[in-house]
């Protein structure tokens, strides 16, 4: 990847991390959305963050608006709006230094991201085998071709409606929607932790999760929330270290920035989808988590031509419900890693940029981090993000840097190669794997874009070039009779339909 020349743009342009404001909202709800659960019973003790009530704005930084914390009676400023809690942009930084770490803080000052990516042109080949070369280069149309960016889709579109009858045939569970994904605005839900599997409420998982490497000291590297405009600079730092990276991408990022979408997967990195607005998956309909599963992965196969096999839900908030559609549209929930004492393998760089903490207190969690990593038989899944400079910087600056130089040394490996997942069955059209996840395509295939006609089919690329196998890995072949058994109906209803 060529470096291209950093250049000063003006504040509207910085402005435009607006478009994330959701993601700030939910930063301090965070701390209590993940406040665990001991044997079912719920404690009435406050958490020591800000409670996800607090009427506290959070300022995203390079923002015109002001965002405040789900649950309070004040609204939500629209991007690019202007309320009454604005805050002037911090002046840029000039050169292109990792600021030091006392630096790096809520409100530190932004210097310009890099301003253009490598182009690949349509027709290229991407570096996995099977996949389909890239198609004509996404130039988003605006009007009502897709939905608001950093909202709940609709559900009455046909797009939606289409998608799904992909549930058609497996039993989701009918879990009520939680209040707002939080264990203690929910109290009854979170009472019911253990039997929802709820995630956000003690850590529950089943099987089918992806939540560590098998082997002893893997870092399996992931990055959320992107593409954004500070994407291109950890891109270049990933390819001069030669990491590669799982990214989990929001679909109103991607068709706000294609260009570094293509440019991360075609400079090797794995590709996953991360829903549509962020939102915790948990407290929407089941409709809504179709939505916005659905158009993202549309979105994705769109600018890429792929389909990816995989998601990470937003706060790794998700249950039996949220697990079972998932599945059914046949993406494999991927988690981070949590020990048997609770620690939780979160660099709390989100936390940064939220204004909870600052980056000096971020890297100290991301030193338990360290010191667990080094005493588990397994290797582990950490949790980044790439929306922020601040988040970025931390990356690139500090907490890479340290997992390179760590000794005994860790192996840094994008989540599918951790697990020893092929690189061809983190996508449809590339697969190779027939047993799971386990997909309705009863009507020939997968409806990607939602216009009532199958236009993607499991392992259709390598059906063309004779690429076969027995459809098995050590991914999946044991998480697939649990899959069966949890979320599957009947046969007879399958071949009923």
């Amino acid at each position: 990847m060529k470096l291209q020349v950093a250049t000063l743009v003006s504040a509207l342009q910085l402005g435009a991390v607006a478009a994330h404001n959701n993601h700030a909202r939910h930063a301090r709800a965070l701390v209590n959305r993940q406040a665990p659960v001991v044997s079912s019973a719920v404690s009435a003790t406050p958490s020591s963050a800000a409670p996800a009530s607090s009427a506290s704005s959070v300022i995203v930084p390079g923002s015109a608006s002001s965002v405040v914390a789900p649950g309070s009676a004040s609204s939500v400023a629209a991007p690019g709006s202007v309320s009454a809690t604005t805050t002037v942009p911090p002046p840029l930084a000039t050169g292109t230094e990792i600021p030091p770490l006392a630096s790096i803080s809520f409100g530190m000052a932004t210097k310009a991201p890099l301003t253009d990516v490598d182009t690949y042109t349509a027709g290229a080949t991407p570096p996995v085998s099977g996949a389909p070369p890239l198609p004509t280069a996404f130039v988003y149309p605006g009007g009502t071709t897709w939905p608001a960016m950093d909202k709940v889709p609709p559900t009455d579109s046909e797009e939606v409606q289409s998608w799904m009858k992909e549930l058609e045939g497996f039993h989701i569970p009918d879990w009520t929607p939680t209040t707002d994904g939080s264990c203690v605005n929910d109290l009854a839900a979170a009472a019911e932790a253990a039997d929802r599997g709820w995630w956000t409420c003690g850590g529950h998982t089943r099987d089918t999760d992806i939540v560590s490497c098998p082997d002893k000291l893997t870092w399996g590297v992931s990055f959320d929330d992107g593409p954004s405009p500070y994407s291109t600079n950890l891109l270049d730092y990933l390819d001069e270290k030669d990491i590669r990276a799982t990214f989990f991408v929001v679909g109103s990022r991607v068709i706000e920035r294609p260009k570094l979408l293509v440019e991360e997967y075609m400079s090797g990195h794995e590709i996953s989808v991360h829903t549509w607005s962020h939102r915790p998956l948990t407290s929407l309909t089941t409709e809504q988590v179709v939505a916005e599963l659905g158009w993202t992965r549309k979105a994705i196969k769109t600018v890429l031509g792929i389909t990816p096999t995989t998601m990470r839900p937003p706060f790794g908030d998700i249950d039996d419900r949220v697990r079972a559609i998932s599945l059914a549209m046949g993406m494999v929930p991927i988690m981070w890693t949590r020990t048997p004492s609770g620690g939780v393998f979160d660099t709390n760089d989100w936390r940064v940029a939220g204004g909870i903490v600052d980056g000096e207190e971020s890297f100290a969690t991301f030193q338990t981090i360290l010191t667990n990593a080094s005493a588990l038989e397994t290797g582990f899944i950490v949790l980044q993000h790439d929306l922020y400079e601040i988040t970025v910087d931390l990356a690139i600056g500090y907490t890479l840097d340290a997992a390179l130089k760590h000794q005994p040394a860790f192996t840094l490996e994008p989540i599918g190669q951790c697990i020893k997942m092929p690189t061809t069955d983190l996508y449809l059209e590339s697969t190779t794997n027939t047993t799971f996840p386990y997909t309705n395509q009863t009507a020939g295939g997968i409806d990607t874009d939602g216009d009532g006609k199958a236009d993607a089919k499991a392992g259709e690329a390598n059906s063309i070039t004779g690429n076969t196998s027995t459809g098995k890995n050590g991914a999946f072949a044991i998480s697939a009779p649990l899959l069966s058994a949890l979320f599957l109906a009947a046969v007879g209803a399958v071949a009923s339909l």
